[in-house]
């Protein structure tokens, strides 16, 4: 077995694996990447991120969720700027490819990283619920007391629901707090549970937010901490100048084997 070096990365309690593969000597399978998430067998993550080289940008970002699929991870994707400014590979400022194309990102004081996501074309409103891409597919539904919600029994239920196959979404629940602020708890796909927090979800409740009067920029709270989101919006119903605003920190390193 080959013995890989890892760290641990955490962003307001999402926490993901992440590995150097400069030298792109290193894949892996779904099996490995679901035993090395797993939190009894493994090491224990959200996620799995390769950190490669990029022939123009700056760095390349390959996301796994925890069970070996594929997709835009905001809060990881926050995560691998600073491990890459770690590794020198950035100074400032990043860009970098991740699965929805090329991103830009600002390493702020305190281990703050700004993220700038994607465009978003257009809001869906199904009943009371909205659905969007934020890189991610994500359906928002708002509640009262999201704290104590069922959201991973009922979030299952949406997430594999006839409506959003075959490739099912992920499910946020929202409680408007005033004061431009709302608290968010999400079951995501890939991960199939709630996680403490998930930075393509928070950025699509802004979003929504702001046809419930909120404006740029919105304050996040998840189980995880705090994160903001920024953006421009047109007559069109149309998002641009996305910024995801949140902290990124190692936890610690070691090495696993594959």
């Amino acid at each position: 077995m080959a013995k890989v070096h890892f760290y641990k990365y955490q962003a307001t309690g999402n926490d993901f694996v992440v590995i150097d593969n400069r030298t792109s000597n290193i894949s892996v399978t779904t099996d490995q990447v679901a035993a090395i998430c797993n939190r009894k067998f493994g090491i224990g993550a959200d996620g799995l991120m390769l950190i490669e080289k990029h022939p123009s940008l700056n760095f390349d970002v390959e996301y796994f969720n925890s069970d070996g699929s594929q997709s835009l991870c905001g809060n990881g994707s926050r995560a691998a700027v600073h491990f890459a400014s770690k590794l020198g590979m950035v100074n400032g400022k990043a860009t970098f490819n991740a699965f929805d194309g090329e991103h830009s990102a600002e390493l702020l004081p305190n281990g703050i990283i700004r993220l700038k996501m994607n465009p978003v074309k257009e809001i869906k409103q199904i009943g009371e619920d909205y659905f969007l891409y934020t890189g991610s597919p994500h359906l928002v539904r708002f509640v009262s007391d999201v704290k104590n919600y069922p959201v991973f029994e009922e979030g299952r239920t949406l997430r594999y629901s006839e409506a959003f196959k075959p490739g099912g979404t992920n499910v946020n629940y929202v409680e408007l707090l005033g004061n431009n602020t709302v608290y968010v708890r999400t079951y995501e796909r890939g991960v199939e549970n709630e996680t403490l927090s998930c930075g393509t979800g928070v950025t699509a409740v802004a979003l929504v937010a702001s046809l419930k009067g909120y404006t740029s920029p919105v304050t996040i709270k998840t189980h995880g901490g705090e994160l903001s989101v920024e953006f421009k919006s047109s007559h069109s119903g149309t998002f641009q100048e996305i910024f995801l605003i949140g902290p990124a920190k190692m936890v610690f390193e070691g090495d696993l084997e594959l």
